[in-house]
This record gives structure tokens, C-alpha cells and sequence, in this order.
């Protein structure tokens, strides 16, 4: 690890020890239980719960069988609080009670009474205090599911259980207040401080916070919403998680008659555009820097309060990607630097890495990371090599905290990465072109990549150019490595089969499409891949993939065409240029 990488490190460790050590001492037990009520508290509204819910699954959680995070716990008569989690992601998915939407769903005597006795259970089991459950990103998301599920768990509730209930959450809600601070940058302490306003706007009591709650959170969207729309962490996935949170609270302000602060307007207004940027043909988000499957109920639901429905950006210098759009084919490219390193713990090293669909079918793709189980799949999902994008050396472009001291206080952010990207956009008569280039690799190998895309004006055909470029004078030194993996991770509905001159490879989609990938003079390999953001989890995919060495080929060639505009294509000769000239940046 180098000094500046480790200065980083110690600064931000420095930091975080800092908001940590303030929250427990704002919430040290002492504190916690001196706690007496100033007076009786009451509920004045519920907030809306824009997620999806599924009445189905109500019976399961009556049965005992609570199953989160793709683990299954049978509970066997047990109260469930008081069972070892298999899993951190499972714990946090019962702790935050967001299950309790499916209870309601299921809307019935028995459900309600359900959801009294298992927030009654977590109240006597854990609502003192617990090390987990009361962890500031877990506590934010169960202080919303009770306000919001309150009609489900208070109907019909004895005056005794009311008490009870009103108790803990005005002990959870004031636990928050103070220990905010800690969670964990990004969309955890948004959430958090969402959390926190609803209580404002909701609870009786809570009203002389307001003032306090709302400049906390007009500060977090200020940092972390982009002058584009998009978030500070570069995943597309954030904007779905805050929406869910943010348009729901703009509606409890409007309950109570009180006007939302103009910034969360304004997010709102900003954040709605980005999310059909990010969108394929099929409605699908690409899959950069974390983002998993697209849920397509909830992307109905929030698309629904999208009042402009205008056409998608085209350029989100800010957020870093561009996308392109000609006929019935979109190209998406990551064109930016990695995010700030306390906000990188999910972050890939995807720089320069496209993907590409062709009406509703997505054809390049990133392998993206599952649902659940994420832990188990993450090292993979965030290397270089998982991305449609060039790798040297088998190496990413961006180095993590995979070890060491710091990684159970900071998890594994992206310690180093590309530091100077480089982007460029030409809307021409023939053709959108995207010229882009990073420095991932200049401190260890000597060489810069750069990319060229050009979309046809009537979208059957894309070309690009990869060039290997040295750092300094016009040679790769010859005592560094050299080896390049052009990579194109095709969707697992894709199928693959090498041309027999061995410079290509014929695509055949689910429609009967036919599209041809030339690599010209370079060879091509056909290899296993996995797309992990599979609905049902991840699947068997296929990569083309072209390598080569960046001194003897400083320059890759490709393209992608529909069959029937291919044209006359063939074998060129190194230099030669069938459609364009894509010089570099």
C-alpha cells in the first residue's frame, strides 16, 4: 500500500472513529435508560411504503418460516429474535422489520395479530438494547417500517400494547438522534436521517425536532445528489433506494400542510430523469457499480410519479456515464472516475466498461451483482474482469481494502483507481461517437486505455476501438507487463458461436435476431461467464473476449452489427477503418 493510499486510509479511519466515538457516548446507556417520556406521544400519520409487498409470503412468517437474503430460518415455536442469524444480511432483513409490508398486504385478523406479537417479541427480547439491532442503518430502517406499518400493528390494539408500543419507538427514535452520525456514509445515513423527519412529521412529541432534522437532511442531499441527478456513490441502484424513502416523505409533509424544504423538491426533480437513464429497452437498469436486479413493481411505482416523462438524459458528466441512442439500440458507458472513498465500499473498478441492448433485448452487458447472498459473490463482481471493458495483466483498475486493520471499521472501499478520466461526446450526421480514456493502470503498467464508440444513426451497428497508449513517450516500457483481455459479457439469453476464420463470432438472441461481432485481424475466444443480477439469481452466461500484448497490438478494432446490416465487412489490415476513424482522445 502506498503513502497516499494509506494517508487516505488513516483519514478516513480518523473520521469515522471520530462519528463513532460521539454516537455512543450521545448513546450510552446511561442516557438510554434515564429516558422519561415528557408526555404521552401519539401517532398523527402514517407514511406511505412504496415497496413492493407480497400477501403470499404473510402465511410463511405465521408458520415460523422466515426467510431474508436468500437464507431460510423455521423458527419451531422460538421467538425469532432469539435465534443465531445465519447471515449478516438476514439479521439486518428481520431487524429492520420491513417484512411487516407483507403482513399487511395479506390484510387480515390473523396478520395483524401476527404483527403485534412479533413487534411485542422484539420489544421484550431486544428493545432495551441490542448490538446489532440497534445499529444506526438497522434502527433507521425499523423506526420507518413501524411508522409506516402502524395502521397494521396498532388496529384493533389494547390501550396497554399502544403504550408499549409508542414507548420503544420514542426510545428507538431519540437512540437514532444521536447515534445518526454513525452510520455508515451514503444512502445508510440519508436513510437514517429519513427516518428521523418521518418521526418529526409523525409522532406527536417529536414535532420541536423538526427544525434540527430537516437541516440534517437537506446537508446529506446537498453532499450526496448530484447537480445531474445521480448519486454520490455511482450506483444507479441508490437513486431506487432513496426514491423509495424520499417521495413518501414529500408526500408526509403534505399530509401535515407543512411545505418540504425546497432541496428535497429539487432532488426529487433531478433524481427522476436518471432513472430512465440508466434504463435499458427492456426497463432493466445497467449494471455499474453495485447494482443489482431491477425490481420492475417498483420501478412502475416510482416511474408513476415522474410528472415530466420526457426523453432520458444523454450526458451525466457529474454522475459519470453517458448514454447513447440511435434507432432502437442504447448504449450505456461508465466514463467516470471512482467515488470518494467513503462512499466506494460497493463500488466496482468498471471504468470505461458499456453496456448495450437492441429494442428489449440486452446484448453486452456487466455481470452485475446478485439480489442476496452478495457477500459471496462481491471480490468477483466488483474485479475489472467482470465488466465489458478492457483488463490488463488479469489485474482491475482499481485496487480494494480487501485485508488488513482497517477493513472491519471500513469495510472494503476502493483504495486507488483512476484518477484522471478523460470524456468526450460528437453528435454527427452519421453517428453518435463517445471518445473516453483512464489511468487505472499508468502507476503499475505504463499504459493508458482508450475507447472509442460509435453508434450508426440507425442503430443495427457499433463500432469501437480500444487503444493502449503509453504513459510516457511514444513505447510501453519493455520491462513492465503487457497482456490485454478485451472483454464482452454477453446476456446469459445470448447465444454464442466462434465464425470458423476464428476473427468472430455469430449472436444469436431469443428473438431470432441475428448480429455479428467482427474483431478483424485479432482472434476471439468464446469463455464462461456468470451474470449474477438475474431475477432468480445468478445464471450461466457466456464472454467473448480478445487478448493480445499492448506493445506489438497497440490497437483493437471491433465491431457489432445486425446481420442483415453487416454489409461487406471481412479481414482488414491493421491501421485501415471500414466505418470511421475513431482517433483517441
Amino acid at each position: 500500500m502506498s503513502i497516499g493510499e494509506r494517508a487516505k486510509l488513516l483519514l478516513l479511519l480518523g473520521r469515522r472513529g471520530l462519528r463513532m466515538a460521539a454516537g455512543r457516548l450521545r448513546g450510552h446507556p446511561f442516557i438510554r435508560l434515564s429516558f422519561i417520556p415528557r408526555k404521552a406521544e401519539r401517532l398523527l400519520i402514517a407514511p406511505q411504503d412504496l415497496r413492493t409487498a407480497d400477501g403470499t409470503r404473510a402465511s410463511e412468517i405465521y408458520a415460523g418460516r422466515f426467510a431474508f437474503a436468500g437464507k431460510v430460518v423455521i423458527s419451531d415455536g422460538r421467538s425469532p429474535f432469539d435465534i443465531a442469524a445465519p447471515s449478516d444480511e438476514w439479521a439486518a432483513s428481520l431487524l429492520g422489520f420491513g417484512w411487516l409490508r407483507h403482513l399487511r398486504a395479506a390484510e387480515s385478523g390473523i396478520t395483524r395479530a401476527n404483527a403485534r406479537a412479533l413487534v411485542d417479541e422484539w420489544i421484550s427480547v431486544q428493545g432495551a438494547w441490542d448490538p446489532v439491532g440497534w445499529q444506526p442503518e438497522i434502527l433507521a430502517r425499523r423506526v420507518i417500517a413501524w411508522l409506516s406499518q402502524a395502521p397494521l400493528i396498532l388496529h384493533d390494539a389494547d390501550d396497554a400494547f399502544y403504550r408499549r408500543f409508542l414507548r420503544s419507538l420514542v426510545r428507538q427514535v431519540r437512540y437514532l438522534r444521536h447515534t445518526a452520525i454513525e452510520a455508515r456514509e451514503g444512502v445508510p445515513r440519508m436513510q437514517a436521517l429519513v427516518a428521523l423527519t418521518y418521526a418529526a412529521l409523525c409522532m406527536s412529541g417529536q414535532a420541536r425536532h423538526m427544525r434540527g432534522a430537516v437541516k440534517q437532511l437537506v446537508a446529506e442531499i446537498d453532499e450526496q445528489i448530484l447537480v445531474d441527478g445521480g448519486h454520490i456513490s455511482r450506483n444507479p441502484g441508490a437513486l431506487i433506494e432513496l426514491l423509495l424513502d424520499l417521495l413518501p416523505l414529500r408526500h408526509a409533509f403534505a399530509a401535515r400542510n407543512i411545505a418540504p424544504p425546497p432541496q428535497l423538491n429539487n432532488a426529487i426533480d433531478r433524481m427522476m430523469p436518471m432513472m430512465r437513464f440508466f434504463r435499458h429497452g427492456d426497463g432493466n437498469f445497467a449494471h455499474f457499480n453495485g447494482m443489482g436486479p431491477t425490481l420492475p413493481d417498483v420501478m412502475a411505482t416510482i416511474l408513476a410519479y415522474d410528472d415530466a416523462r420526457g426523453a432520458p438524459l444523454s450526458n451525466a458528466p457529474h454522475s459519470g456515464y453517458q448514454r447513447a441512442q440511435a434507432g432502437e439500440m442504447v448504449v450505456l458507458m461508465d466514463a467516470g472516475a471512482p467515488p470518494p472513498i467513503n462512499v466506494s465500499q460497493e463500488a466496482h473498478a468498471g471504468c470505461l466498461s458499456f453496456e448495450m441492448s437492441h429494442g428489449l433485448q440486452r446484448i453486452v452487458v456487466n455481470c452485475g451483482l446478485p439480489g442476496t447472498n452478495k457477500d459471496s459473490w462481491r471480490q468477483v463482481a466488483r474485479a475489472t474482469a467482470a465488466h465489458s471493458t478492457v483488463v490488463f495483466n488479469d489485474t482491475s483498475s482499481c485496487r480494494f481494502l480487501e485485508s488488513g486493520s482497517f477493513k472491519g471499521l471500513l469495510g472494503t472501499p476502493i483504495v486507488s483507481g483512476p484518477t484522471d478520466v478523460q470524456m468526450s461526446r460528437e453528435d454527427r450526421g452519421d453517428g453518435t461517437i463517445l471518445r473516453a480514456s483512464h489511468n487505472g493502470y499508468g502507476d503499475r503498467f505504463k499504459v493508458l486505455h482508450q475507447r472509442a464508440l460509435k453508434l450508426s444513426t440507425d442503430g443495427t451497428r457499433l463500432d469501437g476501438e480500444d487503444f493502449f497508449v503509453a504513459t510516457e513517450g511514444d513505447l510501453i516500457p519493455q520491462d513492465v507487463q503487457d497482456e490485454f483481455a478485451v472483454r464482452f459479457h454477453l446476456h446469459p439469453t445470448i447465444k454464442a458461436n466462434k465464425l470458423t476464420d476464428g476473427h468472430g463470432a455469430m449472436l444469436m438472441l431469443p428473438t431470432r435476431e441475428v448480429w455479428t461481432f467482427n474483431a478483424y485481424e485479432d482472434r476471439v475466444e468464446i469463455e464462461e461467464s456468470v451474470y449474477l443480477s438475474g431475477s432468480d439469481g445468478p445464471r450461466r452466461a457466456v464472454q467473448i473476449v480478445i487478448y493480445g500484448r499492448a506493445r506489438r497490438v497497440p490497437r483493437v478494432h471491433w465491431s457489432l452489427a445486425l446481420a442483415s446490416a453487416q454489409g461487406t465487412g471481412g479481414t482488414r489490415r491493421r491501421g485501415e477503418d471500414p466505418q470511421l476513424p475513431l482517433t483517441a482522445p
